[in-house]
């Protein structure tokens, strides 16, 4: 069963609908929503568990979060849109895309990979959603995930943008990063949809990423027949609070392909 989600929205023209990242609600959007008015509708759902969206009671899966945004964009009476999405959210972006990919119109990829996880990293994953279950706290999150997030230029440069995530990432509803955890932990391999997605792409990267390797970005844009890759320089993770002046940036250029 579909929950409703909420929503930011602000201004006019061709729809984007941007999908946060772990462990952030759409708020990590804030910047973007002021920067690109001017260029397209900005769309940027909460997903099930984050904002004000609610858990829902179904079992942890993509197939879930994409049926919620679905249902969201049938709604709101958007057919085709282009579709982002940043580490988590790209993997459900991913995910919309095998399921409905005619209403994709064109694809943002940012700080994300299409492998599945190895063994090793679904079990971690389970082992953080075990711990934020038992605590019944974000605490485990700041331990094991933040440190990660941001880049080394970001921590040391930028240590008001550190303490805001870290402010959020205390925020976070332990119960909805679990259920989060366990479905990142069992999603599937997206390289061959990939592959078959005929539409204009980007693909952004962070040079100071600690999570994505350059073989995942490699991968990712060996599979895509139509795709422009940008790395942003001294940015981790988060490129899009990082600098989000690149990442707008980067954005426009896909907007003006569609």
């Amino acid at each position: 069963m579909t929950v409703e989600l909420t929503y930011q929205e602000s201004g006019h023209g061709t729809p984007l609908v941007l999908l946060h990242a772990f462990p952030l609600s759409s708020a990590m959007w804030a910047t973007q929503h002021w920067l690109l008015a001017d260029t397209c509708r900005l769309i940027t759902p909460d997903q099930r568990g984050w904002g004000d969206s609610p858990l829902g009671d179904e079992e942890p899966s993509m197939d879930v979060l994409v049926d919620d945004l679905a249902l969201l964009l049938d709604d709101l009476k958007l057919d085709r849109f282009v579709l982002g999405g940043a580490s988590m959210g790209g993997y459900v972006a991913m995910h919309f895309l095998r399921r409905y990919p005619q209403r994709v119109r064109g694809l943002v990829l940012a700080n994300t990979k299409a492998t599945a996880d190895n063994d090793n990293a679904a079990a971690n994953r389970i082992g953080i959603a075990h711990a934020l279950e038992h605590t019944h706290s974000a605490e485990p999150l700041i331990e094991s995930v933040f440190t990660n997030l941001l880049g080394e230029t970001t921590r040391t440069a930028k240590p008001a943008v550190a303490e805001a995530v870290k402010a959020a990432i205390r925020a976070t509803p332990p119960d909805a990063a679990a259920w989060a955890e366990y479905a990142m932990a069992s999603r599937l391999d997206s390289l061959e949809v990939l592959r078959g997605a005929e539409v204009p792409a980007l693909i952004i990267s962070g040079e100071e990423d600690a999570l994505i390797t350059d073989k995942d970005v490699s991968a990712m844009a060996s599979a895509l027949p139509d795709v422009r890759v940008v790395e942003i320089p001294h940015a981790g993770h988060m490129t899009a609070i990082e600098d989000p002046t690149a990442f707008d940036g980067a954005v426009r250029t896909l907007l003006a392909r569609v």
